[in-house]
């Protein structure tokens, strides 16, 4: 199946938050490590994902056969478990469709874009 990689935008923020604090990215980074992903993921942080204004956000993806989902309006107080969870069966699947019932409140909820795999064939 491929190894997984979890992306954590570290530098956006929502407008509720104090701009001199720690962004919620950075700590929503620090939180899935601390608490550690699963098996067969990877995660790392980088400092845009052109999310802004839906800041805290995150990208699932996994090499060219599975669909990559960009995910948003997190919150690293809240979601960890659940972001986990969804990673852990994004990670089992080889195209990383996770049927719908399945996937954490958070994924099914605040789902900014689904990227198809590079070799879905086109349908013009």
């Amino acid at each position: 199946m491929g190894d997984v990689t979890l992306t954590v935008c570290t530098t956006c923020r929502r407008a509720d938050v104090d701009p001199d604090a720690t962004r919620p990215g950075s700590i929503l980074l620090e939180a899935l490590k601390e608490t550690g992903v699963p098996e067969g993921v990877n995660i790392r942080g980088v400092e845009c994902l052109s999310a802004c204004k839906r800041g805290c956000s995150m990208v699932l993806s996994g090499g060219d056969k599975r669909w990559t989902y960009v995910y948003g309006d997190l919150d690293p107080n809240e979601h960890v478990e659940e972001i986990i969870a969804g990673a852990a069966a994004y990670a089992a699947t080889e195209d990383g469709l996770v049927p719908w019932r399945e996937r954490p409140t958070v994924f099914r909820k605040q789902s900014i874009a689904r990227i198809p795999p590079v070799d879905t064939a086109s349908q013009e």
